[in-house]
């Protein structure tokens, strides 16, 4: 399993002995999946899953501290790597706001009336798989997020040869038209294809860009994502880690 890989080792037994059984991690995982697909609140968690949501929520907050599903994800993309399945020849990148409480990483939504909300950034191959995941405030451009996420993009294996990170081609709409960015890009050797504004159209970039929508509809598919409802940027981050790998890993298991 390849959760295995990744989740911290943990003390069975308690030194003072007595206590009531540790929830399996296996349990916890399945619980907190069903919370990310269905989008139910903790409290909502059917007694089917065997630990209670007090215990499952305190295990998510701890891999979520620990960035076990950042890891996770990373596992996953190895996976595809070493099969071939990654395509850096033609990657795009974009972001969606929604809804959001209070926290940090939050910020007026210009495009909803002004109310809080967080922002998702996203950068994905040509297949639509999720490379590289960031976080930020609505109000936040999308501009600022395209470094971090090219940044972010972990060493990935390759069926042969050693591991890459680098894009072949990075497409973009209006909202990355910056010369220093492009300037940025060509500085690491990576090809961009950006739209310029008041020049030419954004659908021109449809039939490569579409790949990175249909993306965010497939992170739609997590219900937890309509709208962030976590405080802590760590684990609404958390929550998006666990949609970018579940897309990947149907992908594995295709």
């Amino acid at each position: 399993m390849l959760f295995r890989r990744v989740v911290p080792a943990t003390e069975v037994k308690r030194p003072q002995g007595g206590g009531r059984r540790r929830a399996d991690d296996r349990e916890a995982l399945a619980a907190i999946l069903f919370v990310a697909t269905s989008g139910c609140t903790w409290r909502q968690l059917p007694p089917v899953f065997g630990p209670c949501w007090q215990t499952v929520y305190r295990r998510f907050a701890q891999w979520s501290q620990d960035r076990v599903w950042a890891r996770l994800h990373r596992v996953v993309l190895d996976e595809l790597g070493a099969r071939g399945e990654v395509d850096w020849s033609r990657c795009a990148i974009d972001s969606v706001s929604l809804r959001a409480a209070k926290g940090p990483l939050t910020g007026p939504n210009p495009t909803g009336r002004g109310k809080l909300g967080s922002k998702i950034h996203l950068l994905t191959d040509r297949n639509g798989l999720p490379l590289s995941l960031g976080i930020s405030g609505a109000n936040m451009h999308d501009s600022q997020g395209l470094e971090p996420l090219v940044r972010g993009i972990p060493p990935i294996r390759s069926r042969r040869g050693p591991r890459r990170r680098r894009l072949g081609k990075l497409h973009g709409d209006k909202g990355y038209d910056y010369d220093h960015l492009r300037q940025w890009l060509r500085s690491r050797g990576i090809a961009h294809r950006i739209a310029r504004r008041g020049v030419e159209s954004s659908q021109r970039l449809g039939r490569h860009r579409w790949v990175v929508e249909r993306t965010v509809s497939w992170l739609a598919g997590c219900r937890r994502l309509h709208r962030r409802y976590e405080r802590k940027a760590e684990r609404f981050l958390g929550f998006v880690g666990i949609a970018a790998t579940l897309i990947n890993y149907r992908r594995l298991t295709s």
